[in-house]
């Protein structure tokens, strides 16, 4: 009794810690999405420019991603993250000398390790708790992406105050502090490691398997549309609605925000209903909003019998920041239940699947800032951005219909024989991964 509660202790100390650090790697990791408008204004960058620059950390945190993965399942979590840490701490104090694009560019790549940040935790705070309560325990690390929002609530009252050099001078001090708090409260348990006569090769062989794409396709859109969105939103708020850079930051932290804490929510959410439930929900709540979100502002003139009459139609400040409250909390729920199916499906091999869904959802939070920029230069319509992930949302639901929802059981009772056909090749399926000896 006294060993389980001493284990519980060491759990619930590695997921606080670990969320801590992992907020200060998001806040990092996002860190243009305020400071890029003064360095925009300052380099006079076009909106392709501006996507490309503030994408440009997110490249790396998800191109090591999946190394992250495989090397916390060989490592162990607590050494791999807090190497991972220390490294980006000058990278993040450069970031305030840079003067050229080509320096943010550079320097931007190194300060974006700091995104890697979550395909480490994910699998070592999994591993310190019980299979049922796996999914609370991603879902409360996962939180961390509410460094997003502590980002637009600390930077723009350092920018406005002290000018945007300040902020990279600031976080490389919040890092390095946090380093130091991980690392006193965090634990190691060998047990937790996948045995050293296992290689790269035979961890990285999940990779043939269909439903790992379809996971990374789920992923692109509610985690990689956060991020997008997260980097985006500010400067759209300063666009199309005209305000202050503090205002904007704060509206935008009404996305940010809860799709980030409420992660965890979702966590528990799937743990209870099964991941297929909330993913389902999750993609047509998504898919309501964008297609509200999408529509341009528009002003149309009819013929009537008075004479020409014109109506506007487009959402205002208020119903646009109620809408992307509620695609935040969607995204959270979506973050969550994506990563319960790596847990239920993988369980031996939770690191290196979730590098690589990760990665995935990482590329899409690097590739749709850039297609939001293009888009906004070819057609001058903002809400284009909007258009593109409906796109993509609509991709995830046709995808999980025709694999997922199509294959349930809707004959009734005349139907017993497919559908223990179906349960015993679903159990087939969640045999875990194991490693090639």
């Amino acid at each position: 009794m006294g060993n389980e509660l001493h284990n519980s202790r060491k759990a619930w100390s590695v997921l606080i810690v670990s969320t801590l650090a992992f907020t200060v790697c998001f806040m990092v990791w996002m860190m243009f999405g305020v400071i890029g408008i003064p360095i925009k204004k300052m380099l006079n960058l076009n909106a392709t420019e501006f996507g490309l620059l503030t994408a440009t950390p997110v490249l790396t945190g998800s191109l090591i991603r999946v190394p992250l993965g495989i090397w916390t399942d060989r490592y162990g979590g607590r050494i791999v993250m807090a190497v991972l840490m220390a490294v980006t701490v000058p990278a993040i104090w450069l970031m305030s000398y840079a003067t050229a694009f080509w320096h943010f560019i550079v320097i931007g790549l190194f300060v974006g390790l700091a995104g890697g940040a979550f395909s480490v935790g994910t699998p070592y705070v999994a591993r310190w708790f019980p299979k049922n309560r796996q999914g609370m325990a991603m879902g409360v690390y996962g939180a961390g992406n509410s460094g997003a929002a502590v980002n637009k609530f600390v930077a723009p009252v350092l920018l406005v105050a002290f000018g945007w050099t300040m902020v990279p001078k600031v976080y490389a001090a919040i890092m390095l502090g946090a380093l130091v708090l991980f690392w006193l409260f965090s634990h190691q348990d060998p047990a937790h490691l996948v045995p050293s006569n296992v290689r790269f090769s035979d961890q990285l062989k999940a990779l043939k398997d269909p439903r790992v794409l379809k996971y990374c396709q789920y992923y692109s859109i509610v985690f990689g549309g956060y991020v997008a969105l997260s980097l985006w939103m500010v400067q759209y708020y300063v666009g199309e609605y005209g305000l202050d850079i503090r205002i904007a930051a704060l509206l935008a932290a009404c996305f940010s925000l809860p799709g980030g804490v409420l992660r965890a929510i979702g966590g528990i959410l799937s743990d209870k209903f099964g991941a297929h439930k909330v993913t389902w929900w999750v993609m047509w709540v998504s898919w309501i909003c964008l297609f509200l979100l999408s529509y341009p502002q528009t002003d149309f003139t009819i013929v009537t019998v008075n004479g020409p009459t014109t109506f506007h139609i487009g959402l205002n400040v208020y119903a646009f920041t109620a809408l992307m409250a509620v695609l935040g909390v969607a995204f959270a729920f979506g973050k969550a239940s994506v990563f319960k199916y790596i847990s239920d499906d993988y369980p031996q091999n939770i690191g290196a699947i979730s590098g690589i869904v990760g990665l995935a959802g990482g590329l899409g939070g690097f590739v749709l800032p850039i297609l939001f920029g293009i888009l906004l230069d070819w057609t001058g319509i903002r809400s284009s951005a909007f258009m593109l992930m409906y796109g993509v949302v609509w991709v995830s639901l046709i995808w999980m219909y025709w694999t997922e929802v199509r294959r349930a059981d809707v004959l009734g009772g005349n139907a017993a024989a497919p559908v223990n056909k179906s349960a015993a090749s679903a159990v087939a399926q969640r045999v875990p991964l194991r490693p090639v000896r």
